[in-house]
């Protein structure tokens, strides 16, 4: 049992490694567009959970006890939480932090640059204009890819 709270590093090592992994895959998921915070495909979940399984060993390393991994995800939470607090006080943080959204749709046309920049496809916006009860883009004034990867659309006023 005691071999469960030893720790093979200092304590702050497992709190910093958890801040440091965070902020490492906060950047890699936001150059990977805002497409991968969206709708989440089979595809999707496959991928957090093998980011998740290959880093564990970046947060906690070698330990096997039950205290560091507790460390770690308490950077993390720190870390998320810090992110957080600056976000809401300086706002060009926040657009470094979430980004700014794409617009997808122009007074009733695609922009296919656009999709195609934002891996978005076709059947991806079909999907959305659906949901918001609409059959195709000619009734959107602006349809736009949000920084949180879901689809806005604006309808025309009639």
């Amino acid at each position: 049992m005691n071999d469960v709270l030893n720790l093979s590093s200092a304590w702050w090592t497992f709190v910093v490694r958890g801040a440091v992994t965070y902020l490492g895959l906060l950047t890699l998921m936001r150059l990977a567009g805002k497409r991968s915070f969206g709708e989440l495909s089979a595809f999707d979940v496959v991928v957090i959970a093998l980011a998740g399984g290959t880093l564990r060993t970046a947060i906690i390393g070698e330990d096997q006890g039950m205290l560091g991994p507790f460390l770690g995800v308490a950077g993390i939470l720190a870390t998320d939480k810090a992110i957080a607090w600056l976000s809401t006080r300086v706002p060009w943080f926040n657009r470094l932090v979430e980004g700014f959204p794409s617009l997808l749709v122009r007074d009733g046309r695609r922009d296919p640059t656009v999709m195609r920049r934002q891996s978005l496809t076709d059947a991806a916006l079909d999907r959305a204009l659906h949901a918001a009860g609409l059959e195709d883009e000619q009734d959107v004034v602006a349809g736009r890819l949000e920084p949180n990867g879901k689809i806005t659309l604006v309808r025309r006023s009639r």
